[in-house]
C-alpha cells in the first residue's frame, strides 16, 4: 500500500558524498523536476533523472542490460531496478520526500532485496511498521483499490475501485483520480462487500445480567471477521414501552459501536398501545422488522391467535416477521419433568428441545405468515428437519426465509454432554444445537442451494461466571454463543473451500441478501458506484486459528476453539477508511452509524402484493334462497333437542335398536335377567306370540324391482 501524488510534482531532497567523474570531482544537491510524462513506467510517482555532465560525461548505468521488466509494467506496480551505485564509484545518499499533513508517511522504498543492494539508499519512512490509516488527515478517506478481482452476488471481474468521502466513486481501468490517493495492491485478491450480520445481540440485559460483548467490543469482534454492518435486536420487557427500548439501544449504539448497524425490534407483549408504538417505528424510526417468540412461556411466548394478528398488522404496514421457533408449551413441560428426575446439567437443555419441537413450531409459523399474507424470516435454523420444512415451503412458493447461523453451521450439539460443565454450558443457546453431528453439513447444503437464504451469527455471548447463575438448573442457565468474528470464515471453509457454493454465492449468503431483505441494497452489499464503501479484500489461502486468546470478544471461552479455518479478510475498509489490516484493527467507538430500514421492500414484498391481488375473496353472486328453513325450536320427534342433551329433567324416551336380537343361546331374556333352567332346551319356557318385523337387519328387500 503506498501512497500516489498523481498531479502534483514530488520534491525529493537528495544528500550525496563526493562523486568522482572522469573529468573530476564534483559535488551534487540538487532538485529536479519532471513533467508529469516523463514519470517511471509503472507508477504515477515521478523519479527525478540525474545529470552528471555533458555530452560526452559518464553515464550511469550504461553498460547494464536494458531488458524490459514487463512484470514491473503492470499498472501500479514499482520496478525493481537493479543496482546503480557501483558504476560512479560512490553511495547515493538518503532520499526523503515531503509528505502533507500530520499523519503517517507512507513509504515509497523498494522491497527488502533491493535496499539490500543499495545499502546507501534509504527512503524515510515512519518509525516501526508503517500504518495504513491516518484519521486526521483529510486526504485519509481517498483510496484506490489496484489489481482487484470484484466479487458480487451475480459476477466476477477484476478491475479498479476508487472511493471517497465513504461512496464507491469510480470502477474501472486506468482510472483518473486526485491526488494524495492512498494505493492498495491487491494483487488478485478478491474485493467483495461488507459483510452484514443479520443477527446480533450486543450488551443485551438477560436476567439481571448483561451480555459480555458490549457494542463495542461486539463490534469489533465483527470487524476483525470481515463484519461492516450488524442488526442488533431490541428487547423490551413485557408491559413496558417498545419505543422506550428502542431510544435505549440507539444511546448505546451511537456512542459505542464501531461500525454501521440497524435495528430489529423484539415484540414481548401485544395490545393496542404496541400496535401504536409499532407503527410509529415503522414510518418513522427506520425499523422494518419484529420478532415473535413462540417459546418462553409465560415470559415472552405469544399464542397463536397473537402471531396471527401481529403477521397481519406488521404485513399491512411493510414490514416482515421474524419467529423464534419452538413450541414453548411442550418445552415447559418437558424442562419440568427432565428437572424431577433429577436431570440439571446442560444436556437437560437439549433434551427439554427436541429438533421436533422447532419443526412443529416453524411450520406453524409458516401457515399463519400464509393465512395472512405476511412475509417470514426464521431466525436460528438449528435442526435438519426445520430447514427442510422451509426449503419445502419455498418451492411452494411461501414468502418465507431461513437464517442459520455461526455456530449451527460451525459445530454440532455433542458438546452438551461433555464432563466440563464451562464447556457444557458454552454452548447452551436457543433452539439449541443439534446432538446429529449431521446437521452443519445439512444446514451447508441447502445454504448453497439458496434454500436457506442467510448466515448470522446470534452472537450472544456470557462469561463462564454468569453462564454459572444455572449450575444447579439448566433452565437458568443464560442463552447464547459467540459467532461474529468467526462466521464468514466458517463459511468459507464450510462451503467454499469444500466446493459446494462459489463466490459469488458466498457473498449473498453473508451480505447480499441481507441488504435485500431488510432494504438496505444497493447502499450496502454491493460493489458499485454510489455504493457505501465497506469493502472486504479477501484472501481464500489464508488459514485462520480460532482461539479465544487471540478472538476480539471479552467472552472467556470460544465454541470454535483450535479450529483451523480456510479464508480470511486482510484488509477492511468501513465507511471509506482502513479499519483492519495485518491482523490489527484501527476503531473508533462511536464512529457507528444507524442505517434506517425501510418498509415494503421490493425483494420481499413484490411477491406479496402479487399474492394479494391473486388473492382476493369475492363472494358468488346467487339470488335468494325462498325454500323451507328449518326451525331450531321445534326439532323432529325422536331426535333430543340441544337443550335435552344437557338438562337431566328434559331427557326424551330411549328408542329401541331394532337390530337387537332376543335369541339367546344362554338363556338370557333380552331384559338382562336368566332363566332358573337356563341349561334346558334352546325353546323351553312359554311360547311367545310372532313378531312383526317392521325394519329386518339389512333393510327390506324386493327381488322384483332394482329401485
Amino acid at each position: 500500500i503506498s501512497t500516489s501524488r498523481a498531479r502534483q510534482p514530488h520534491t525529493y531532497t537528495v544528500t550525496s558524498p563526493p562523486r568522482s567523474m572522469a573529468e573530476g570531482k564534483r559535488t551534487r544537491d540538487k532538485e529536479d523536476d519532471l513533467p508529469v510524462y516523463l514519470a517511471r513506467p509503472g507508477t504515477a510517482a515521478q523519479v527525478p533523472r540525474q545529470k552528471y555532465g555533458g555530452m560526452f560525461c559518464s553515464v550511469e548505468g550504461a553498460y547494464e542490460s536494458k531488458t524490459l521488466d514487463f512484470d514491473a509494467l503492470s499498472v501500479g506496480r514499482r520496478s525493481s531496478r537493479s543496482s546503480r551505485s557501483s558504476s560512479g564509484g560512490g553511495a547515493r545518499g538518503d532520499l526523503s520526500r515531503d509528505t502533507e499533513g500530520s499523519g503517517d508517511t507512507a513509504s515509497e522504498s523498494s522491497d527488502t532485496a533491493e535496499r539490500a543492494s543499495n545499502p546507501g539508499v534509504q527512503i524515510t519512512t515512519a518509525g516501526g511498521k508503517e500504518r495504513l490509516q491516518n484519521r486526521d488527515d483529510p486526504q485519509s478517506d481517498r483510496l484506490l483499490i489496484k489489481g482487484g478481482r470484484i466479487v458480487n452476488d451475480d459476477q466476477s471481474f477484476y478491475a479498479d475501485l476508487y472511493m471517497e468521502d465513504g461512496l464507491i466513486k469510480q470502477i474501472g481501468d486506468n482510472l483518473i483520480v486526485p491526488g494524495g490517493v492512498k494505493i492498495i495492491e491487491a494483487h488478485g485478491k478478491m474485493v467483495i462487500p461488507g459483510g452484514i450480520d443479520v443477527h446480533t445481540r450486543f450488551q443485551m440485559p438477560y436476567k439481571g445480567t448483561t451480555t459480555a460483548d458490549d457494542f463495542t467490543q461486539g463490534t469489533k469482534a465483527a470487524l476483525a471477521g470481515g463484519t461492516t454492518m450488524i442488526i442488533d435486536h431490541v428487547v423490551s420487557e413485557p408491559e413496558s414501552s417498545v419505543i422506550g427500548a428502542y431510544e435505549k439501544w440507539r444511546e448505546w449504539a451511537d456512542s459505542k459501536s464501531c461500525c454501521d448497524y440497524a435495528l430489529h425490534v423484539d415484540i414481548t407483549d401485544w395490545n393496542e398501545g404496541v400496535k401504536e408504538e409499532i407503527q410509529t417505528l415503522v414510518k418513522d424510526k427506520g425499523v422494518n422488522s419484529f420478532l415473535v417468540y413462540m417459546a418462553y412461556k409465560d415470559l415472552y411466548q405469544m399464542s397463536n391467535a397473537e402471531l396471527y394478528d401481529i403477521c397481519k398488522y406488521v404485513g399491512d404496514l411493510g414490514g416482515i416477521i421474524q419467529v423464534h421457533a419452538e413450541n414453548g408449551d411442550i418445552i415447559a413441560q418437558e424442562q419440568r419433568r427432565l428437572l424431577e428426575m433429577g436431570i440439571s446439567g446442560p444436556e437437560g437443555h437439549v433434551l427439554s428441545r427436541p429438533e421436533e419441537l422447532e419443526a412443529e413450531a416453524v411450520f406453524r409459523a409458516i401457515t399463519v405468515a400464509g393465512q395472512t399474507n405476511c412475509p417470514l424470516y426464521v431466525t436460528k435454523v438449528m435442526s435438519k428437519t426445520a430447514a427442510d420444512i422451509i426449503a419445502q415451503a419455498k418451492k411452494k412458493g411461501n414468502v418465507v426465509f431461513g437464517e442459520p447461523i455461526s455456530a449451527s453451521l460451525g459445530t454440532d450439539g455433542t458438546h452438551y454432554w461433555s464432563k466440563n460443565w464451562a464447556k457444557a454450558a458454552a454452548f447452551v443457546t436457543s433452539p439449541p444445537l443439534s446432538p446429529d453431528p449431521t446437521t452443519p453439513d445439512h444446514l451447508i447444503s441447502l445454504l448453497s442451494s439458496g434454500d436457506l437464504q442467510v448466515a448470522g451469527s446470534a452472537h450472544c455471548t456470557f462469561s463462564t461466571a454468569q453462564k454459572a447463575i444455572g449450575k444447579d438448573d439448566f433452565t437458568q442457565i443464560p442463552e447464547g454463543t459467540n459467532g461474529a468474528e468467526e462466521r464468514m470464515s466458517i463459511i468459507w471453509d464450510k462451503a467454499v473451500a469444500t466446493g459446494k457454493m462459489d463466490e459469488n454465492m458466498f457473498v449473498a449468503v453473508t451480505s447480499t441478501n441481507a441488504a435485500k431483505i431488510f432494504n438496505l441494497y444497493p447502499r450496502k452489499g454491493r460493489v458499485a458506484v454510489g455504493s457505501d464503501s465497506d469493502l472486504v479484500i479477501w484472501d481464500p489461502d489464508a488459514v485462520k486459528t480460532v482461539s479465544a486468546k487471540t478472538h476480539q470478544s471479552a467472552a472467556e471461552y470460544n465454541i470454535f476453539e483450535g479450529m483451523d479455518l480456510c479464508g480470511a479478510p486482510v484488509v477492511i475498509i468501513s465507511q471509506g477508511k482502513i479499519v483492519f489490516e495485518d491482523g490489527n484493527l484501527h476503531v473508533i467507538p462511536g464512529n457507528g452509524r444507524f442505517i434506517p430500514c425501510k418498509p415494503f421492500s421490493d425483494y420481499v414484498h413484490k411477491r406479496i402484493k402479487a399474492r394479494k391481488q391473486l388473492a382476493q375473496v369475492r363472494g358468488v353472486p346467487r339470488g335468494m334462497y325462498d325454500g323451507p328453513v328449518y326451525d331450531l325450536g321445534t326439532p323432529k320427534a325422536g331426535t333430543p333437542s340441544a337443550s335435552a342433551k344437557t338438562s337431566p329433567s328434559k331427557q326424551s324416551q330411549p328408542v329401541r335398536n331394532l337390530h337387537q336380537s332376543g335369541f339367546s343361546l344362554s338363556g338370557r331374556t333380552t331384559d338382562g335377567f336368566t332363566k332358573p333352567n337356563a341349561g334346558a332346551q334352546i325353546d323351553d319356557g312359554p311360547r311367545r306370540s310372532g313378531h312383526r318385523i317392521v325394519a329386518p337387519p339389512g333393510g327390506r328387500s324386493n327381488i322384483t324391482s332394482l329401485s
